[in-house]
């Protein structure tokens, strides 16, 4: 991925999603060659030059000040991913060469965090690195996830993308992949030296019309809660309500926990999947466990 085009791409793909009106300006002129705002626009409610601002559009974020990016995000109108995203972007251009090598990961799991794992019974509860391998699973959570568990390297993207049952398993499908990709760019922009990561999304690329389209939006999103509809092959429909915790001692890895509504339908399928997956559901991933 080359950083001049990410920061080139990511710019004016979020200015041309703004209209005048939204930003509050006058639309001068019927004839606009932009489905947005004009760099000029952009750069006056950023307060910089028009040079300087269209120097950063062309990927150039090298010397930007924090309060140069604030003023960007707010002139572009950036939540809290995208302004993450745009920090993470001239972090890098900003990096010495000796700093632009990988963050160091881990997909070693401590006993502790395995032991909070397995005690949660009611609950669906896996683990997953930021490279979208899920890398343990309580027994609900493999049951629940039954077609993805069924791969023999459980990967979320890869199975969004490349596996024909995940449009079906999946009932909101095109929304969750558009979240995906979202999620799975601001790590890139994060860790952009990441070749594992780097080989993922050219894998991706390649095998998926659909990853190269939302992949080409460049946008940015925090995937952290909401509601996850499934259709399980064996229980039906479920609504759950999802929440993803990052694990502050260990970079890199997430826990996601799935609920149901007590009394409802999709709590029932729990119930009957609990007593399904415990002779049935595919084994989870166990990475060597160690402590720190």
């Amino acid at each position: 991925m080359d950083h001049r085009s990410e920061v080139r791409e990511f710019l004016s793909t979020r200015r041309d999603r703004i209209t005048p009106d939204q930003a509050g300006l006058p639309a001068y002129g019927g004839n606009r060659r932009v489905p947005g705002l004009r760099r000029e626009e952009v750069a006056l409610l950023s307060g910089v030059s028009v040079d300087y601002y269209t120097r950063l559009e062309r990927g150039d974020l090298s010397g930007a000040s924090d309060s140069v990016l604030e003023s960007l995000a707010r002139a572009l109108q950036l939540d809290d991913a995208e302004t993450a995203h745009l920090f993470d972007l001239a972090r890098t251009a900003n990096a010495s060469p000796g700093a632009k090598k990988p963050r160091k990961r881990t997909d070693s799991l401590r006993p502790s965090i395995l032991r909070i794992l397995d005690a949660m019974t009611e609950a669906p509860a896996m683990i997953r690195n930021n490279y979208f391998d899920y890398v343990a699973a309580n027994p609900l959570a493999r049951a629940l996830y039954s077609p993805l568990f069924a791969e023999p390297a459980p990967n979320s993207a890869r199975f969004a993308f490349l596996n024909p049952a995940a449009p079906d398993f999946y009932v909101d499908w095109d929304k969750n992949t558009q979240e995906l990709v979202a999620t799975m760019r601001g790590e890139a922009g994060r860790n952009p030296y990441d070749k594992r990561l780097t080989d993922l999304v050219g894998e991706l690329s390649t095998r998926s019309e659909r990853f190269r389209t939302l992949w080409a939006a460049h946008n940015v999103r925090y995937h952290r809660s909401g509601v996850k509809r499934l259709h399980h092959p064996v229980v039906g429909d479920l609504e759950l309500a999802y929440e993803a915790f990052e694990l502050p001692a260990d970079p890199g890895l997430t826990v996601s926990t799935y609920t149901a509504e007590p009394g409802s339908p999709s709590a029932d399928a729990l119930r009957v999947l609990a007593s399904w997956g415990a002779t049935t559901a595919p084994p989870a991933p166990r990475h060597t466990p160690s402590e720190r």
